[in-house]
């Protein structure tokens, strides 16, 4: 396995790949590599010759007062697991290497209208960080596709459609959710969590699978969504959102726009101590109901 922070080493050694027409599959990360990373590099194994995974806490999504500082970083642990895995390469840059120039005076990417709702509203300038930071890494590394997982639903929406206003050829794949056995969906801020927390924290999954349940039954979306903040809340979460989307553009859906065939998404975000936990759950309604 190849480990390196040099854009040119990169280049010069995945331009070898391609000449032999080698397919290349791209996991970014920011490390801290817990099975649902894991599962992406399985996913990429999939879908490609060869594996490059970078990682790389991108100070450009995080806000003032945000984890940045304290995001864990284990990067040892983290090349030993995806050498396990049979990854090819390793990208580790540093922020020297990423913003030359600072992030701050730094060409910005920006998706409208899908980044500003939702995560972007309560993480104002987070999707700007996302897309510059994957647009300059899809340039350093040239792949043929790239796996996001579907945890941060949204993210994955605004990295596609940023990926298709700017036909960059890199096709996008999805994984799918790893859970604990409790529910709680996999994430390196998992480890903030107290054990107290811990054991709250499998309500927020619970809480979107009554939210889908209800819906399901026709029970009217602002209840169950009204329905599912309190329940949370009971728990203890201080809650931003849980909204049902449809779930290509995020847009909101009334009863009328509900059919059998109609794909959706149930959102959610909330805070429980100092830890941040998103979720979701996509469907298609039950034609039952």
């Amino acid at each position: 396995m190849i480990v390196c922070q040099n854009i040119k080493q990169l280049r010069e050694q995945t331009a070898m790949w391609r000449k032999n027409d080698e397919r290349i599959a791209f996991v970014p990360t920011m490390g801290n590599l817990h099975d649902g990373h894991l599962s992406l590099v399985e996913i990429a194994h999939q879908h490609a010759v060869r594996v490059v995974v970078s990682i790389y806490v991108n100070p450009l999504q995080f806000a003032p007062g945000e984890d940045f500082a304290s995001y864990p970083r284990t990067l040892e642990d983290d090349l030993k697991q995806l050498q396990m895995l049979g990854v090819d390469l390793v990208f580790t840059p540093d922020t020297q290497i990423v913003y030359p120039n600072g992030d701050q005076q730094n060409t910005f990417v920006q998706v409208p209208k899908l980044s500003d709702i939702l995560e972007g509203e309560f993480r104002p300038g987070f999707f700007t960080g996302v897309c510059t930071v994957v647009l300059k890494l899809f340039n350093m590394v040239q792949p043929d596709c790239a796996v996001f997982g579907e945890k941060d639903f949204q993210q994955l929406l605004v990295v596609r459609q940023m990926v298709n206003d700017l036909d960059l050829p890199v096709e996008i794949i999805a994984g799918a959710i790893k859970r604990e056995a409790d529910g709680l969906a996999m994430s390196s801020r998992n480890n903030y969590l107290n054990s107290a927390d811990r054991a709250t924290s499998r309500y927020l999954s619970k809480a979107l699978a009554f939210c889908r349940q209800q819906i399901d039954r026709g029970v009217n979306v602002d209840e169950a969504e009204k329905n599912a903040v309190a329940t949370l809340q009971k728990q203890g979460f201080i809650v931003d959102y849980v909204t049902l989307r449809e779930a290509e553009r995020l847009e909101k859906v009334s009863p009328a726009d509900i059919t059998a065939n109609t794909e959706l998404v149930i959102l959610a975000a909330a805070k429980l101590g100092n830890t941040r936990l998103i979720d979701n759950v996509r469907f298609v309604k039950s034609a039952k109901s």
